[in-house]
């Protein structure tokens, strides 16, 4: 068995605007692992700041990773449960090794061209002017959902924006989602969330920073709006922590990144617990390539969840990984008529 790895930047087709900051590249690396004259690929998907294994030596444990690829899936894991974008690169490029194709790593009806995702419209940062043409847009193309960051500009801004467009489009008519990345102090959340919730949205995402469990249960029991928690799982690996987070603070719903969170094992962990104590969720891409794209879509559609997720990223780059991947009518699809070109030699 031989394992090796390939950096890759992404560049954005237009600055794309967080609470964090405005992006224009995104640094992302590809594990491919061949045995016996089959590969597997998977993406290993930092997200610098954000990642819980954002450190010096990432590359130093990918040629880790790639020096003890005999080690085997399984013990490969076990060691790298601080680095969980590499776990979930080790994921994809054994499950892709062990496929009859290489990037069919869960057959299913979706696979097969016969289904496809419901998917929420991002909605990126920036001026009024260009985040009301986001909205039109995604509409105009048949969005049933949208998700619109917010906490960046000013939020009187924000707030007029999403009163103008409840006013034109009602609940029946579009869900309205929206994602602070921890923008707003917890005493000036409360108001926030009391606004929003008078325009019928569906959820808020992380409306205070991450690490506040006492602050953020007192939101998720008051709040009119659902909390819906994703920064909050980043570095929580401990099934027993995992456990006392869910109990602790309550959320409405949480949000699965497989990058972030160890995977796909890591996140069917969050899912038996968010099942048992009776919390929403639904799953989201953090700015993968469509090789990491088409790895996290596979296996969401196997869990049967029927909610909007969140997989519209893939069009965000102009030097994407070329991949059958397709979105219409608000709907993610993949079309694999024809065979896929590996993209690495």
């Amino acid at each position: 068995m031989r394992a090796y790895y390939r950096k890759h930047i992404l560049e954005f087709k237009r600055p794309s605007g967080t609470s964090r900051g405005v992006l224009t590249t995104k640094e992302t690396y590809f594990l491919i692992v061949e045995d016996g004259g089959k590969r597997g690929i998977g993406e290993c998907g930092i997200l610098r700041s954000l990642s819980v294994d954002d450190v010096p030596d990432y590359e130093t444990q990918l040629q880790w990773v790639c020096a003890h690829i005999d080690l085997g899936e399984t013990a490969l894991l076990s060691t790298l449960r601080a680095f969980p974008s590499i776990q979930f690169g080790v994921e994809q490029a054994f499950r892709g090794l062990r496929a009859l194709r290489w990037y069919e790593l869960f057959p299913s009806d979706f696979t097969m061209g016969r289904a496809s995702i419901g998917i929420n419209g991002l909605i990126w940062m920036g001026t009024p002017e260009y985040m009301k043409a986001q909205i039109k847009d995604k509409i105009s193309q048949g969005f049933g959902c949208i998700k619109m960051k917010i906490g960046a500009i000013d939020f009187e801004e924000e707030y007029l924006l999403l009163k103008a467009l409840r006013r034109e489009f009602s609940v029946e008519d579009i869900e309205i989602r929206v994602d602070a990345n921890g923008a707003f102090a917890p005493e000036a959340a409360v108001d926030v969330l009391a606004r929003l919730a008078d325009l019928g949205l569906h959820s808020i995402e992380q409306p205070i920073k991450a690490g506040q469990w006492a602050a953020m249960a007192r939101l998720c029991e008051t709040s009119p709006l659902p909390i819906a928690l994703d920064e909050e799982l980043i570095g929580v690996f401990d099934l027993e922590q995992k456990k006392r987070l869910v109990k602790e603070i309550k959320p409405q719903y949480i949000i699965l990144k497989p990058s972030l969170i160890g995977g796909y094992r890591g996140s069917e962990e969050w899912i038996s617990l968010a099942e048992a104590h009776k919390v929403g969720w639904w799953v989201t891409s953090a700015l993968e390539s469509n090789i990491g794209l088409n790895a996290i879509a596979q296996w969401t559609y196997t869990l049967g969840n029927t909610m909007p997720q969140g997989l519209g990223t893939g069009s965000l780059y102009t030097n994407n990984i070329a991949f059958p991947l397709a979105v219409e009518g608000g709907l993610l699809s993949v079309n694999f008529s024809e065979p896929v070109t590996f993209p690495f030699s």
